[in-house]
């Protein structure tokens, strides 16, 4: 339970995530930000193998650190019988399962829907996987660099006259995650809504949320399939970009730094033009939509880049600010670190971390979203240690005794003394 003071609209909601990566542990993130007691379930000796992603020092990455924050680690060996009763004597005692195991893992290891329906009849379950639970490429592996190719999202990313790139970060899982849990929050009200109205709650297929991370991509493409079976258009890769707005884009100051600058708004536009000494493009008849702009962008990008050029990067955001253009510095994580509205905002909150050095450091990790109360919720805790939680949650939640305990920790990590 959280303390009495914090704003957590998910207390009393208990999660058992058996995930791996990024997508189930993000889902199981977002409840936990919220108040939501998640306990995470990890494989001895190594755990979740996003504690060794991007592992500079130590023995447990930032990464990890960051997308299990909240939670509670407990160690599990889901391939034994023993390890796997206790996965399901533990989900009768939760409200929502996450997994993103290949479809099939948990039924093929006798923990899957039915087995954990009969455990806890009104468990929600959501799951996480490439193409999801059904469909011809159902069985298929899929990361998150697969999902957003098939999505149709790395298609329009990068230059046009070179192959596709990605994004530096993995906003397919991350995607997917923001829907399981968004599902699987929906799918609780739904239950909770039955009882409150005296009737019986949803049945089984009602409760599982079936997440692809296709499919998360694909939900945020826009119109690009309606465009496409419409007008027969076919987007394509337009750099920085955006396909039939313009002008909006980068570009570089005469300090080396780069802005963005968005000044495709009709309203926008003839102020923006005359704040870089070009009126005469503010008042061109055949500028003043975004369809017309679109069709000149590159003269208009050449126009605004010959200004920025000559003014460094805070100059040109201050004119820029006071003519009400939207536009914005491309910021570093130094910058971010020092940003002042993200610090008004509470947005990089420190805790002293383990970084492998003699001392724990400080370490400033991203607040949590949305803002609640004016400010980002306070982050209880960051990512556990494996298996910090193991004795709490057994004795807790099952009633084990200190020495069941020490012989289910033995087993799970092969030992028989």
């Amino acid at each position: 339970m959280v303390s009495d003071d914090t704003i957590a609209p998910l207390d009393g909601v208990r999660v058992l995530e058996l995930g791996n990566y990024i997508a189930a542990p993000t889902a199981g993130r977002m409840l936990a930000d919220f108040g939501a007691e998640v306990i995470k379930v990890e494989r001895p000796k190594t755990g979740d193998e996003l504690r060794n992603w991007r592992l500079y020092s130590g023995d447990t990455s930032m990464l990890y650190r960051t997308i299990n924050r909240n939670k509670k680690s407990i160690v599990l060996d889901v391939r034994t019988e023993e390890g796997r009763q206790l996965v399901l004597d533990l989900a009768a005692e939760c409200d929502i399962l996450l997994e993103n195991f290949r479809p099939g893992t948990l039924e093929k290891w006798g923990i899957g829907p039915d087995a954990l329906a009969e455990a806890n009849p009104e468990l929600v379950i959501t799951r996480i996987s490439g193409f999801g639970q059904t469909g011809p490429m159902s069985q298929r592996p899929g990361f998150a660099a697969v999902a957003e190719a098939t999505g149709g999202f790395r298609e329009l990313v990068g230059d046009p006259d070179r192959p596709p790139v990605r994004v530096g970060v993995s906003i397919g899982d991350s995607i997917a995650g923001l829907y399981a849990a968004f599902g699987a929050v929906m799918a609780l009200f739904q239950r909770e809504a039955a009882k409150v109205a005296g009737t019986t709650g949803p049945p089984l297929p009602h409760r599982i949320i079936d997440v692809a991370l296709n499919e998360s991509i694909l939900s945020m493409m826009e119109s690009l399939i309606p465009d496409y079976l419409a007008y027969g258009i076919k987007r394509e890769r337009v750099g920085g970009r955006m396909e039939g707005i313009a002008p909006s884009n980068a570009y570089t100051c005469s300090d080396g730094d780069s802005i963005i600058i968005s000044g495709n708004g009709d309203a926008i536009f003839q102020r923006y033009m005359d704040t870089i000494g070009r009126p005469d493009l503010g008042a061109d008849p055949d500028l003043t939509t975004n369809a017309g702009r679109w069709v000149r962008r590159d003269e208009l990008d050449a126009a605004i880049g010959e200004w920025t050029i000559r003014h460094s990067r805070d100059e040109a955001l201050k004119i820029l600010d006071e003519a009400g253009v939207p536009s914005g510095p491309i910021n570093t994580a130094a910058d971010i670190c020092t940003d002042e509205q993200y610090a008004a905002r509470n947005m990089i909150q420190h805790f002293a971390v383990d970084t492998g050095e003699a001392q724990p450091k400080q370490v400033g990790f991203p607040g949590i979203v949305p803002v609640i109360g004016g400010a980002s919720l306070p982050i209880r805790n960051i990512g556990p240690d494996l298996g910090e939680h193991t004795r709490e949650v057994l004795e807790t939640l099952l009633g084990k005794t200190p020495k069941q305990i020490d012989a289910i920790i033995r087993r799970s990590e092969g030992r028989t003394a």
